[in-house]
């Protein structure tokens, strides 16, 4: 394992410490790395990357550009999976405890910011607004192949504005990990709720919501890539698909739950209905079509596009017929 040697004093002069976590993305940490290498700043940044052992090229990139940025790229490059031995949240694990920044921005090997201004604009705001402790964008959604997908799926809000934690903690879309900008402080003490949670980004907006004001630019300045293969939604979909999606909606009941009682109850009423609405969705994806239609779940149902309530209830009404169509999509006869 190429390991780096952690200077245990502040670096006061970093402004953001960028956070990568990368497996088997050799063919888009480049990309990656680019985008956070041209933005346009006037304040100094460093990349924290792990590497969870790699069985591609993905580690002889990032080699290449340590070499090429020294002062600013710092990998951690493993020669064992971590996560295949439970540790699901690996920036807080390994790149967190060693972040130098004023500011810690995040994003997955796997995508790219791109807008040159993006980190700029976050910083200036967050530095005019010392009561925000972070902030977050839309972005764009893109297949492997570089196809967009449907902009609203990483589109939590309609414009730009304050976002105020209990809006954070109950919010009807995700947002991109690769957006996130959080005040340093906000990742050094991690509750059980992050550690034991199998996704990173909902337990790190709940941290913020505990710890105050949040500002969402509705710009997309970054790109997500949807499902890549060896991506945590491409792992999801392999295998027995709803044992899966019910072990992960579980999961995720216990960590609203634990941080309901991490912040004393401060949230219980946005925490338990943004819990109901994940079990909601975790039976759109299963197509539990009883649970779906219940009139206590009308909520959570209007809350959906029209593109998906519309293949919803094709399918409901119509499985012969939906199923030969996807079929045919599919090139199956």
């Amino acid at each position: 394992m190429n390991e780096i040697n952690i200077d245990q004093d502040r670096d006061t002069d970093i402004m953001v410490s960028v956070c990568v976590v990368t497996y088997n993305h050799g063919k888009y940490i480049g990309a990656c790395l680019d985008h956070i290498l041209q933005q346009n700043r006037d304040f100094r940044i460093e990349v924290l990357i792990h590497d969870d052992a790699s069985t591609d090229d993905a580690q002889d990139v990032i080699r290449a550009y340590q070499k090429r940025y020294p002062d600013i790229i710092k990998p951690i490059l493993r020669t064992e999976n971590q996560y295949s031995k439970g540790i699901t949240n690996i920036s807080g694990a390994f790149n967190f405890p060693r972040a130098k920044g004023k500011y810690v921005a995040l994003t997955d090997g796997d995508d790219f910011w791109c807008d040159p201004d993006k980190l700029k604009k976050q910083v200036e705001y967050m530095e005019a607004n010392p009561g925000c402790v972070f902030t977050f964008h839309s972005a764009k959604v893109v297949t492997e192949d570089g196809a967009l997908v449907n902009g609203e799926l990483m589109r939590p809000y309609k414009q730009s504005r304050v976002v105020k934690p209990e809006e954070l903690v109950d919010k009807a879309v995700g947002s991109p990990f690769a957006s996130f900008l959080l005040r340093r402080e906000i990742v050094e003490k991690l509750p059980d709720y992050y550690v034991d949670c199998p996704v990173g980004d909902r337990p790190l907006e709940l941290m913020a919501a505990a710890a105050g004001d949040s500002y969402y630019f509705d710009e997309p300045m970054s790109v997500y890539r949807f499902s890549i293969g060896g991506s945590w939604t491409e792992s999801q979909m392999t295998g027995d698909y709803v044992k899966k999606q019910k072990r992960f909606a579980e999961d995720l009941f216990r960590m609203y739950r634990s941080f309901d009682e991490e912040t004393g109850g401060r949230f219980h009423d946005a925490a338990m209905r943004a819990a109901k609405r994940n079990e909601f969705l975790t039976n759109v994806n299963i197509r539990d079509f009883e649970e779906i239609y219940k009139a206590e779940n009308k909520e959570f149902y209007d809350e959906l596009n029209f593109r998906d309530r519309f293949f919803i209830g094709f399918e409901y009404r119509m499985p012969r017929l939906y199923s030969w169509l996807r079929n045919r999509k599919n090139g199956r006869k």
